[in-house]
C-alpha cells in the first residue's frame, strides 16, 4: 500500500490515545538515564535519578502499574518504598507500542522507540522474505538479529566505561532476542529467582562502577496461563516483593534499585477469545496477519486498493464497534504511536491494525496453535492496564556491616 492512500473518514488520529511518552517518560528512559545517572558522557538523565556508582534495572515482566497499585497488600516491601517517596523521580512510565514484550525490551535496551529498532510486534511481516517471522522466543532462522536491529545497544555503549552485568535465566543468555535488543553485557544466568539473586549479589560485589539488568520472567508467565487476577499471580508477585527486598539486602549499600515492567496486563473471558477468521469479511484481501491477539496487524495483498482498505476498515468496525481501534499504519505513524519511524521500518507495520479496548482477544486460527486460545491474561493494545508500567526507585540498604 501507498504511504499516499486515502485515508477512510470513518477512522481519524484523534480517536487513538495519546502516543507512549518517549524521550520523556517511556521505558525507552531507564538504560540512558541510567547511565548518565552513573556519569557516562553522552547520555540524559530524562528520569532524573540520582547520581550513583551502580544501579541494578529489574525489569519484571508483565508487572503493569495498576496491577502493582491492586496487589499491594501482596508487595509489603515495597509498598513501603512507594510510600517513602523518591523525590523527582517518576513512578510511572509508558511501555512501547505494541505493549509486548520484544517491542519494550528493546526500547530498554537500545533507548530508541520501536519505529527505530524495528520490533514492533510479537510477530510481524518480514518484507524480505513475504513471511510473517516471530521477534520473541521462536526466531526466525533467515533473520539476522543484528541485521532486523541494527542500532547500537545502551550496553554496547557504556561497556568501555563501566561493568555491564544482565542477570536471567540460562536459556537467554545468547538468544536471537538478547542479541537484537540487549547485546553488550557480561551474561550471568540463573534458574531460579533466588539464584539469580545470588548472582546479581555476586556479580556487584566488586565494587567498581557498575550497570546491572536483572530479568523476572514469573510474573508474566502465571499471568499468561492463570491470569493476573488469581492466586497464582499473587503468589508470584510476593516472590518478585522477596527478590526486590533481597537484592537491597545483598547488592553493595547505596545502589540504586530500580524496579520498572515491560507492559501490563488484563485478564480476557474464554468467551471474549475470538477467532476472526472465521468471518470472511474482516479479511477479504488480507495477504498476511500477524501481532498479537490485543494488537493485531493487518497486511493486505499488493495489488489492494484504497478501497479495499477502506473496506475492510469498515468491516471491522461493524463487527467490533467501540470494542476496538481501528487505523491504520498511515495513522499510526502520524499519531506517534511507534514514535519516528524509518523508512526500513515502516513495511514490517501492518497495513490496517486493530487494538482492543475492552477485554477482548482476537486471534487467526488458520494460523496459531488451538493452545494459543488458553491464554487468560493478555496484553499489547494502548488501555491503560497494559502500558502503563511503574518505575520504584531506591537505595539498596546492603549487608549489615557493610554499610557506608
Amino acid at each position: 500500500m501507498s504511504d499516499t492512500a486515502q485515508t477512510p473518514a470513518s477512522t481519524t488520529t484523534t480517536e487513538l490515545p495519546a502516543p507512549p511518552l518517549f524521550g520523556t517518560k517511556s521505558i525507552a528512559e531507564v538504560l540512558t538515564s541510567s547511565a548518565a545517572a552513573l556519569g557516562v558522557p553522552g547520555f540524559t538523565n530524562q528520569l532524573q535519578l540520582p547520581s550513583t556508582q551502580r544501579v541494578c534495572v529489574v525489569l519484571a515482566d508483565g508487572l503493569g502499574r495498576n496491577l502493582l497499585k491492586q496487589k499491594a497488600s501482596h508487595t509489603p516491601f515495597l509498598r513501603s518504598i512507594v510510600a517513602s517517596g523518591q523525590g523527582n523521580v517518576p513512578s510511572w512510565l509508558d511501555a512501547a507500542f505494541p505493549s509486548t514484550t520484544a517491542a519494550s525490551l528493546a526500547s530498554l535496551g537500545t533507548g530508541l522507540p520501536a519505529g527505530h529498532h524495528g520490533m514492533v510486534g510479537y510477530d510481524v511481516l518480514d518484507p524480505a522474505q513475504d513471511k510473517v517471522v516471530n521477534l520473541l522466543g521462536n526466531w526466525d532462522a533467515q533473520v539476522d538479529p543484528a541485521t532486523w536491529q541494527p542500532h547500537p545497544t545502551v550496553f554496547e555503549r557504556v561497556a568501555q566505561e563501566l561493568d555491564v552485568v544482565t542477570v536471567s535465566l540460562p536459556q537467554f543468555g545468547n538468544s536471537p532476542m538478547t542479541q537484537a535488543a540487549l547485546r553488550g553485557s557480561r551474561f550471568v544466568g540463573g534458574t531460579s529467582l533466588h539464584a539469580r539473586t545470588a548472582a546479581a549479589a555476586e556479580a556487584m560485589s566488586g565494587g567498581g562502577r557498575s550497570l546491572m539488568y536483572f530479568y523476572a520472567n514469573e510474573l508474566d508467565k502465571a499471568g499468561h496461563r492463570y491470569g493476573c487476577q488469581s492466586e497464582r499471580w499473587e503468589h508470584q508477585i510476593e516472590e518478585l516483593d522477596s527478590t526486590v527486598k533481597r537484592l537491597s539486602a545483598t547488592l553493595p549499600a547505596g545502589t540504586t534499585i530500580l524496579l520498572t515492567g515491560d507492559h501490563g496486563m488484563l485478564d480476557v473471558p474464554e468467551s471474549q477469545r475470538i477467532d476472526y477468521s472465521a468471518d470472511e469479511s474482516l479479511v477479504a484481501g488480507v495477504r498476511h496477519t500477524a501481532g498479537e491477539p490485543r494488537m493485531v496487524h493487518l497486511y493486505l495483498e499488493t495489488d489492494a486498493t484504497d478501497a479495499h482498505r477502506i473496506s475492510l476498515v469498515d468491516a471491522w468496525r461493524r463487527r467490533f464497534g467501540e470494542r476496538i481501534w481501528v487505523f491504520t499504519r498511515e495513522q499510526a505513524v502520524a499519531a506517534g504511536l511507534f514514535g519516528d519511524v524509518l523508512p526500513s521500518v515502516a513495511p514490517r507495520i501492518g497495513d490496517v491494525m486493530i487494538a482492543a479496548r475492552d477485554t477482548l482477544a482476537l486471534y487467526d486460527t488458520r494460523r496459531v496453535r488451538p493452545s494459543s486460545l488458553e491464554v487468560v491474561g493478555q496484553h499489547g493494545s494502548l488501555t491503560r492496564a497494559e502500558r502503563e508500567v511503574p518505575l520504584v526507585c531506591f537505595s539498596a540498604t546492603g549487608r549489615k556491616g557493610k554499610r557506608g
